[in-house]
């Protein structure tokens, strides 16, 4: 259920001024964010689109990263047919991606540009610097970075990880934090070039894809590199096989998030996972998926870099040039390792208060998921706040795991539009 915000009166059908629709705004231009503008457009509503087109996947993967996905599994949202990645190889005369074939993360930013200018049309570059409620009727006040304002009828938050990087607090305790000369820790999303770490001694902690591969980027760049990993075991996907037998198949169906009926279920269902009582939502949000290594990588690391399991940082302290990192190994024995830097392949936390751009008074109005920071959504991922809407990773903990991956976006996209476009539409 919607609540109004103080101050402010109930938000309708129709949000706008004189008998022109209030746009709306979706801040955010990677693939949940285009997906939807797409969409929108598509249905002739007014829509405004703030971001750098694929930034994120510009900005915060390092160089010669590939996809974990297969190419089917990372295809945009559009309201028409011809916006699929193999549409996108086609239209340019590239070879044809199959299951066999990792995805380099060069190709999906192209890909993602292409389908902005063929879906979406102009995505402005101007960063959102807040979100408040209109001082007046339903709607938004948004505020740009340049100090210029315009109201929105609804806004989408699609700003995908953006902000939400986790860093462990023994690791967080060490000055300063980042990529730059002198750091002594950062998180993968920070790098674009590990190259820089040639000759150094750094550790990477994580055990899944991000480590993994940052750790083989490392070692290719002459950096020397290990992982150091909490779990009893270093997972890795399976080859796929595309001559694989039906019985296989029905056994183990394959889906966007991999191999399995449960990975299947919640694939085919994020409607389906909503209904699900909160803790069991919680649980297969946080249990469905394991930290893994890609299949197609598993040959750059294994007996290539030195990857230390039941091992976790109980205390990290500078040593001058040095960090100084207290480990626990296996039977509670403790070591100590002197590295250049560490690199954190920690993942990601939802966290609302971590988006910087929302208002105190929408940041209380927000309803949460029970057990988590993320927002509550309806069917059409409209948040407690009337008007404002959650797609990409934070509707996960309320649609199921799939909401964080670019396989989303055709689910995600047509609802969300749908309803932000019934909300701003004159009566």
């Amino acid at each position: 259920m919607t609540q109004s915000l103080p101050g402010q009166r109930p938000a309708r059908e129709g949000a706008f001024t004189g008998s022109r629709p209030l746009p709306v705004v979706v801040i955010g231009a990677g693939p949940y964010g285009l997906s939807v503008a797409a969409h929108l457009r598509g249905a002739g509503v007014p829509v405004r689109v703030f971001g750098e087109v694929m930034g994120s996947w510009r900005h915060a993967m390092a160089t010669g990263m590939f996809l974990k996905s297969t190419p089917d599994a990372v295809d945009l949202s559009a309201p028409e047919p011809g916006g699929l990645l193999a549409d996108f190889l086609r239209v340019h005369g590239e070879p044809e991606l199959t299951e066999l074939t990792p995805i380099p993360c060069e190709v999906f930013v192209r890909y993602g540009q292409w389908f902005q200018k063929r879906y979406v049309g102009e995505a402005e570059p101007a960063r959102v610097a807040a979100v408040h409620p209109a001082p007046s009727g339903p709607g938004f006040a948004v505020r740009l970075d340049d100090g210029s304002e315009l109201t929105a009828g609804a806004v989408v938050v699609a700003t995908g990880l953006n902000g939400l990087a986790h860093v462990p607090e023994e690791l967080r305790r060490l000055a300063p934090l980042g990529p730059g000369a002198g750091a002594l820790v950062s998180h993968t999303s920070q790098h674009t070039d590990l190259s820089r770490y040639a000759g150094r001694r750094i550790a990477v902690v994580g055990g899944g894809q991000s480590a993994l591969e940052s750790a083989a980027l490392l070692h290719e760049a002459g950096a020397l590199a290990q992982v150091l990993v909490r779990e009893r075991s270093v997972l890795w996907g399976t080859t796929p096989d595309p001559a694989r037998s039906w019985a296989r198949r029905i056994g183990r169906p394959r889906s966007p998030l991999g191999a399995g009926w449960v990975l299947a279920a919640v694939c085919l269902a994020p409607g389906g996972v909503r209904r699900l009582p909160p803790a069991a939502r919680l649980l297969l949000f946080r249990r469905a998926l394991r930290p893994s290594g890609g299949w197609w990588l598993r040959d750059r690391v294994e007996g290539v870099v030195p990857v230390r399991t039941l091992h976790r940082v109980v205390r990290a302290e500078a040593a001058g040039s040095v960090v100084r990192l207290t480990v626990a190994g296996p039977g509670g024995r403790t070591e100590v390792l002197d590295v250049d830097h560490v690199l954190a392949a920690t993942g990601y936390r939802l966290d609302l208060d971590a988006v910087p751009f929302l208002s105190p008074e929408i940041l209380r109005a927000l309803r949460h998921v029970p057990g988590s920071r993320a927002p509550h959504l309806s069917p059409g991922f409209e948040s407690s706040v009337p008007g404002l809407y959650f797609a990409g990773s934070l509707a996960a903990p309320m649609f199921g795991p799939m909401m964080r991956f670019v396989a989303g976006t055709a689910y995600t996209a047509a609802r969300l539009a749908r309803h932000a476009g019934r909300r701003v539409a004159a009566p």
